[in-house]
């Protein structure tokens, strides 16, 4: 007896061209395994974390990605240059000081274009549920009601993550609020997001978090979440990473 072959459903919705792969932190907490390389660079189930986001980015079919680099920066730039299928990588350079996530998408805004784009920190590792997870963010995408679109995760479902969760969103989607301090709030980020580069105005000087941006489209209430059906992983310490393996190991 034949198993019947399963098809995935593709959602519907127009995949931005671009990505920007945030990958220029210290690495502070994943030492000592950030010691000689980037923390982009530190190998899960075989692989650098940044390949496994390039095989994301690939399978939803991105074409171009900004890369920010700092911490090593000349390791990685040779290890993204050239090597990913069908993508053209460009370099957001930060080597003289390191912007944070606000800062780094101000840095590199002349390079990011004026349509959505995906934003996708490089120090997490996710698998698709049922549809593929970024093609499920832009299949939720109305670019005349959002500024963000983040993907978030279930907090029982964060794995490896120690946080209180970020986020309560309401029965539409859109964000409600942050956790409130001493409560627990049911949602995590996962770092990974569709964000107009609109919202990139009126910065303040100097490296900032990418939270000005969001709060600014919460108050409007433009900031949506999408609930992530796969699995996620906070790889973020040396401790995350056979936990991360075993889990993948079994499935």
């Amino acid at each position: 007896m034949t198993r019947q072959q399963t098809i995935r459903p593709t959602p519907r919705g127009v995949v931005p061209e671009t990505a920007m792969v945030m990958a220029a932190g210290l690495g502070k907490r994943m030492r000592p395994l950030t010691a000689t390389r980037p923390k982009p660079l530190v190998k899960v189930a075989g692989k650098p974390l940044i390949d496994h986001v390039f095989e994301r980015l690939q399978a939803a079919g991105i074409k171009r990605a900004v890369v920010n680099v700092h911490y090593l920066a000349d390791t990685l730039e040779a290890h993204v240059t050239d090597r990913f299928v069908g993508i053209d990588v460009v370099i957001s350079d930060e080597r003289k000081m390191l912007m944070e996530t606000g800062g780094g998408l101000v840095q590199a805004r002349g390079l990011l274009g004026d349509a959505p784009v995906l934003v996708v920190n490089s120090d997490n590792l996710w698998i698709d549920g049922p549809v593929d997870a970024i093609r499920l963010l832009a299949s939720r995408w109305d670019d005349a009601t959002m500024d963000a679109l983040l993907l978030m995760v279930p907090l029982a479902r964060a794995n490896n993550h120690g946080g209180m969760g970020d986020f309560y969103l309401g029965s539409d989607g859109r964000i409600a609020g942050r956790r409130k301090p001493g409560r627990v709030a049911p949602f995590a980020y996962t770092g990974i997001q569709i964000l107009h580069p609109r919202l990139i105005a009126d910065w303040p000087e100097g490296p900032f978090s990418t939270n000005i941006f969001w709060d600014r489209a919460i108050a409007a209430g433009r900031a949506y979440g999408q609930v992530h059906q796969g699995l996620w992983f906070d790889v973020g310490t040396p401790a995350a990473i056979p936990k991360t393996e075993a889990i993948l190991a079994d499935g």
